[in-house]
């Protein structure tokens, strides 16, 4: 078996994703971190990234197109948690005097409000987002998380652009 076959390559960024959600859940309920909307964003994306690596996976398809596709897919899918996750260390590096303001919770947002107006209102964020309440090596959760969906970016691109035997 080659290290960079695609359906191994489909198995690692699972395996990531997992790992990804997996410390995610941890900080939040082992060490009491409450995830602000951006955050739970971020997440969507993760989720998506693994879903459609464990259907490439599982699927192994045969053609290049195919295998295109789930490349495809799964870039756009980390892609946006790299986006909100970039937003969400802008947001955390403003000036106090420019942080917006806290607003209602992600609860309630998708409770009233349609849709769209519930992405626009979490991608805007708010004072919530802009708390450090928690880093490593002197850097908050958001730029770890960055890079992590990064990587995982340039390996899904890797995969997208790749030629296949």
């Amino acid at each position: 078996m080659q290290w960079t076959s695609y359906r191994v390559v489909s198995g690692f960024l699972f395996l990531a994703s997992v790992i990804g959600m997996a410390f995610a859940l941890y900080l939040e309920h082992v060490q009491g971190l409450e995830p602000c909307p951006l955050c739970v964003f971020q997440r969507l994306g993760l989720i998506g990234l693994g879903l459609i690596s464990l259907i490439a996976l599982l699927h192994n398809p045969k053609s290049n197109g195919m295998k295109r596709g789930y490349a495809f897919l799964s870039l756009a899918a980390i892609s946006w948690s790299a986006g909100v996750a970039a937003r969400h260390v802008w947001l955390q590096n403003l000036p106090k005097d420019q942080v917006p303001s806290c607003g209602p919770g992600l609860d309630y947002w998708v409770e009233t409000l349609p849709l769209k107006s519930v992405f626009e209102q979490v991608l805007k964020g708010s004072g919530e987002c802009a708390l450090v309440d928690w880093s490593f090596l002197g850097q908050s959760l958001p730029v770890w998380s960055l890079a992590f969906f990064s990587v995982l970016a340039l390996v899904c691109l890797w995969q997208l652009l790749r030629k296949y035997a």
